[in-house]
């Protein structure tokens, strides 16, 4: 009986595959390759995402390590881990005195970067004369030049001018060499904003400034995310420039300082590492918080 039942279920599904049309089978078809396209996506990211976190890994494990401890294992054991490598960078390095002097450095900077930036970018965007054209072309060419291509007459002028291990000295040579990518960006961003809005601001009775302040500025939101990220993450990991500019250890931001800690802790990398951790804690917090802002506005500046 239960032989006779599997005849008629298994010549019941070979009818209904022999009615079935090219297009359903080919939508199957369409099915079965769309999943396996997901799942070697699925792949593709997990190996992404491994590849950046093996090293935040191996910079963990190694904070955790005794300066006796030269292995290379990949899992410490857990009744040796050092935490006082932690305490030590803290105290011995003054990681948090240079984080507080990146946090300065990068807040006034970006600031400053944004509102000239936007300032400088909304007469560009708005008045296509020759003039402004040139302009625009001047601020494209200093983007080509290396900031460390001029870093000797730079560093004289600062000490003819005693900016040199101060706050504003840094701030104005950042401020000028993230400049040029900021007003390119809000040009490009400012010049896909329809005119009619300005017209409707001026015939409404307010002047340029009013304009630019009330109606322009608070639509653009997308790219000054993006600018503050880009601006923000630079300045923060900034080596070259503040590696010559701040040679006092009291005023070094968090690169240079990492960087001669970690050279001094070469026989203790446990303490060294700990120390990078501390420097990346700070910028991994501000991206989890504005990547959607981030993401946002470079595609819209794409699209524009």
């Amino acid at each position: 009986m239960s032989g006779k039942t599997q005849v008629k279920s298994i010549s019941a599904s070979e009818v209904s595959r022999a009615h079935e049309t090219r297009e359903q089978r080919e939508q199957r078809k369409e099915r079965k390759e769309y999943q396996r396209g997901r799942w070697a996506i699925y792949l593709f990211l997990a190996i992404v995402i491994v590849c950046q976190l093996v090293p935040f890994y191996l910079a963990i494990t190694t904070s955790l390590k005794p300066a006796d401890d030269m292995t290379s294992a990949l899992i410490p054991r857990t009744a040796n881990l050092a935490w006082s490598n932690w305490t030590a960078a803290i105290n011995e390095g003054g990681i948090l005195k240079s984080v507080l002097n990146s946090v300065i450095v990068t807040a006034v900077t970006t600031l400053l970067v944004c509102v000239l930036g936007a300032a400088a970018a909304y007469p560009l965007a708005r008045r296509q004369t020759r003039f402004n054209g040139l302009v625009s072309a001047f601020i494209l060419s200093m983007m080509m030049i290396p900031p460390l291509s001029i870093l000797v007459p730079l560093y004289t002028f600062l000490v003819n001018i005693h900016g040199s291990n101060t706050y504003w000295g840094i701030i104005l040579v950042l401020t000028a060499t993230n400049l040029p990518l900021s007003v390119f960006l809000y040009t490009a961003f400012i010049k896909a904003i329809p005119p009619a809005i300005d017209e409707a601001g001026t015939i409404d009775g307010a002047n340029k400034l009013q304009v630019f302040g009330r109606l322009i500025l608070p639509m653009l939101k997308p790219v000054t995310a993006t600018v503050v990220i880009m601006t923000g993450s630079t300045v923060w990991n900034d080596y070259a420039l503040s590696s010559y500019i701040l040679t006092d250890p009291a005023k070094q931001t968090i690169a240079p300082r990492v960087a001669s800690f970690f050279s001094a802790n070469t026989n203790n990398l446990g303490i060294a590492a700990a120390a990078a951790l501390i420097a990346a804690v700070p910028m991994v917090v501000a991206y989890m918080f504005l990547q959607k802002y981030f993401i946002a506005g470079m595609v819209a500046g794409s699209v524009k």
